[in-house]
């Protein structure tokens, strides 16, 4: 789970700044309860800061009369600066003393960065960050990740991340789609255009069979509350989940990701142009010396053709010597050189995509 921060306040009780959320507002540490109860289910605890882009992000202030230009309220809004301005080294200490400080008193095992750290004037701070908040957990004895956008970190030293946006291939180094289950908005608001349960399961999909990993985000009301709306898509994806997660939880990328007609279009913010995947839309994973087809839609007639697991396609070492269907059991099947044929047989299939748990000879 990943609470992100406001770009001017810190949700936490801080040393560096009074605009923060113990002695403003709500007069408590709301990061440090919900890291209780996340990791009270638990869950993996992540943080996030957008603090980079207050160098800039108020500067339109400075264009009328506003608060932006009352010096004594500089710790708030400062400092205001048109964003081709870089920032100074001055604010490029409190950056990230603020970002070590929410290391220590938190213990996050994610950091979520959005974007504008790609600045040139960052990359010296970036190097000192992860150096600290890895070496930090090296004396907890935890695992933890950066993630982040554009090229700001190598790629190597941290986890890459695309908004709202898929990758067309597999990336050889683990990756990160962040998006929400509504297609205008990261926060509650009014007239949310909501994406299907189906849809969302169809992208974890399509991104873990190419080594990724999908931040999922919702938008509670004020008081907490989740709206009903997002809980339902939640719950649908739960369900699914419930029956298939075997073939996602743990899995690593296969050979190939997977085959069908449907493009995905890559880069940051695509998610929605895609058109809908159907049947013969097939991703893979990897378990052990277990693979798993996920097929992205129910074939009407209960019959798939998987083309890669054809024995002319040479992807299998051996010939394929069981198939069974995730929450079903066993099925026929027929092994050729055009493609692995599946009988999964019309009765009780329902849902956005089903799973074959698929085993060759020994």
């Amino acid at each position: 789970m990943s609470f992100r921060l406001p770009s001017t306040t810190t949700g936490f009780s801080s040393e560096l700044s009074k605009w923060n959320a113990v002695e403003m507002g709500p007069k408590r540490d709301i990061i440090a309860d919900l890291g209780a109860a996340v990791r009270t289910r638990g869950m993996t605890y992540g943080v996030s800061s957008h603090r980079a882009e207050h160098w800039w992000f108020m500067n339109g202030g400075r264009e009328f009369p506003s608060d932006v230009q009352d010096t004594t309220l500089a710790d708030f809004y400062g400092p205001a600066q048109p964003k081709e301005v870089q920032p100074d080294e001055a604010y490029l200490e409190d950056w990230l003393a603020r970002c070590c400080e929410l290391i220590d008193k938190h213990r996050p095992q994610v950091f979520w960065f959005d974007w504008w750290i790609e600045e040139a004037a960052f990359a010296p701070y970036l190097r000192r960050f992860a150096a600290y908040y890895y070496n930090r957990a090296a004396e907890w004895g935890i695992g933890v990740a950066i993630n982040f956008k554009h090229q700001a970190f190598p790629l190597k030293a941290a986890v890459f991340d695309v908004e709202r946006g898929q990758l067309t291939d597999t990336r050889p180094y683990f990756w990160q789609t962040d998006t929400a289950v509504a297609k205008n908005s990261w926060g509650y608001t009014a007239g949310q255009d909501y994406k299907t349960a189906d849809s969302v399961v169809h992208d974890l999909v399509d991104i873990v069979s190419k080594n990724g990993c999908l931040l999922l985000n919702i938008g509670p009301r004020a008081d907490g509350s989740i709206p009903d709306p997002d809980q339902q898509i939640l719950r649908e994806i739960g369900a699914w989940l419930k029956v298939n997660g075997e073939a996602i939880y743990g899995t690593r990328a296969w050979k190939v990701y997977g085959e069908g007609p449907t493009e995905v279009v890559g880069g940051s913010f695509k998610d929605t142009e895609r058109a809908p995947f159907t049947s013969e839309d097939v991703r893979f994973t990897v378990k052990g010396d277990t693979l798993y087809a996920i097929a992205l839609g129910v074939p009407v007639d209960g019959k798939l053709l998987i083309r890669s697991l054809g024995s002319q396609m040479k992807l299998l070492p051996k010939r394929v010597s069981s198939c069974e269907l995730l929450g079903g059991g066993a099925v026929d099947f027929i092994q050729e050189p055009d493609g692995l044929r599946v009988d999964i047989g019309t009765s009780s299939l329902a849902g956005p995509a089903i799973a074959l748990r698929i085993r060759t000879d020994e």
